[in-house]
């Protein structure tokens, strides 16, 4: 086990206490340690030992790996990044305080949030606000999805008891696995899977009256097969999909279609890629995305996600974030259990290797990449192209990242031969300019929101951010 104590999993350990309903004094007494003790580490402000982690998560029955407070620490840095902009400028709202609203009341956190969130668009747009949940623009709901992704810890156990059912029917006809889902589908719902030429932008298309689903012709094969399994994740999962809607928070408005999108590539997923057998797969070849993705014949975007999801009690894999970007740096896909902060509003830091993956395309980049408050983790990054299989086809060119805390980063196959612990091979990043600390950096594309500039007529430096 590595060393936890930069762990921060108060926040954690209190939801898990007030969940059984437990006294701070009762768990302490049960822990063998001082309720004044436990009080400190519920507010994050005395580190944790291993054999304490490894008692408070036998007490809970959850893995120690489960105890890693992303959650909070994700509102803590969008709490960071909102407090960054210009509004505030005047305001005398610390770090320390922005810290212990986020641990200390995350509910009217969230509510701070949705307000600024309903200001940017405000801002931007020049209009008045929107009734709540009602014409509200499409960026809007995929920020709901992306919050719902993380509240869930991007894992849902009905969707992956009904893949293993329908993978269990599948596996018992003797076929292929593609064959397989072909004859359920067209068995079960009665729709045959047909490859046709499409109309340019359409990867597939049900034929409801004919009972034929129709896939492009042109799609690389692991898409095609995606595209399958998300259509049948549409027809035998409706009912759990829309019960885990139903129990959601989400807005209304595009949020619960958008969502019903997401829960189905869910379903297409956990479908191609069964939950033990790929947590399996993980852990023998230890992460190795491409070698993973030719055992279950998925696309490296396609493994890196389906790695994300791996929260099952008692087994699961490691805590990891993940981030899709373009090379206009606009991020498309955020989720972080590993505890890093990805930017809400505005592009990542350009230290970070997700951008430099695409000075070396399709080559996986990795980095010990550090954090302002000294937390490090383990980043890779590759980029993939997206476009159709013809001639002159217009392509998109995409980072992918994946990481975990540096804790972790030995379960990983690419920290092979990397100084872990040194200094040597870190690269210090940040969230965004108007939130990160360090001054002495170059490519700073904007000033701290909280400095103010300095001009030396003597001397001009070669980055105007760069030294204030």
């Amino acid at each position: 086990m590595n060393d936890a104590s930069d762990m921060q999993i108060g926040g954690r350990i209190k939801r898990l206490r007030r969940t059984r309903k437990l006294a701070q004094a009762d768990l302490a007494t049960a822990l063998g340690i001082s309720a004044s003790y436990l009080n400190l580490i519920e507010h994050n402000r005395r580190k944790v030992t291993v054999p304490l982690l490894f008692a408070i998560a036998g007490y809970f029955g959850v893995e120690p790996g489960e105890l890693v407070d992303s959650d909070e620490g994700r509102l803590l840095g969008d709490l960071m990044e909102a407090f960054g902009d210009d509004i505030f400028a005047d305001s005398d709202v610390t770090n320390l305080e922005i810290r212990d609203l986020a641990h200390a009341n995350p509910a009217a956190a969230r509510a701070i949030l949705k307000l600024y969130d309903r200001y940017r668009l405000v801002a931007k747009s020049g209009d008045t606000p929107t009734q709540p949940g009602v014409g509200e623009p499409f960026h809007l709901a995929t920020d709901a999805i992306s919050d719902f992704l993380q509240e869930n810890a991007n894992h849902f156990p009905a969707l992956e008891a009904a893949a293993e059912r329908i993978r269990s029917d599948i596996d018992r006809s003797g076929d292929s696995f593609e064959a397989g889902l072909r004859t359920y589908l067209l068995n079960v719902f009665g729709v045959e899977v047909r490859l046709a030429s499409l109309p340019h932008g359409i990867a597939r298309q049900l034929d409801a009256t004919r009972g034929h689903l129709l896939v492009s012709d042109i799609m690389p094969a692991e898409s095609a097969l995606f595209l399958i399994g998300h259509q049948l994740g549409q027809l035998a999962a409706s009912a759990e999909i829309d019960a885990i809607i139903a129990a959601s928070s989400l807005p209304e408005g595009d949020a619960p279609a958008l969502a019903r999108n997401v829960l189905s590539a869910y379903f297409a997923a956990a479908l191609a890629m069964p939950y033990a057998p790929f947590l399996g797969a993980c852990r023998d070849y230890r992460y190795d995305i491409e070698r993973i993705g030719r055992r279950f014949g998925a696309s490296f975007e396609q493994v890196c996600h389906r790695m994300t999801t791996l929260q099952r009690p008692g087994a699961a894999g490691i805590p990891l974030h993940l981030v899709r970007t373009d090379i206009a740096g606009n991020i498309s896909k955020r989720f972080s259990l590993s505890g890093i902060h990805i930017p809400r509003h505005s592009g990542a830091c350009p230290r970070w290797n997700i951008y430099s993956a695409f000075l070396a395309p399709e080559r996986i980049n990795i980095q010990i990449s550090q954090m302002p408050d000294g937390q490090r983790y383990f980043c890779l990054a590759r980029t993939i192209i997206k476009g159709d299989h013809r001639y002159n086809a217009p392509r998109r060119y995409m980072s992918i990242g994946l990481g975990c805390s540096i804790h972790h980063a030995k379960e990983m196959i690419y920290a092979d031969g990397m100084d872990l612990t040194g200094d040597s091979q870190v690269v210090p990043i940040g969230v965004g300019c108007r939130i990160c600390p360090r001054l002495q950096c170059g490519q700073r594309a904007h000033p701290p929101a909280d400095h103010r500039f300095e001009f030396d007529p003597t001397n001009r430096p070669e980055s105007l951010y760069g030294r204030m």
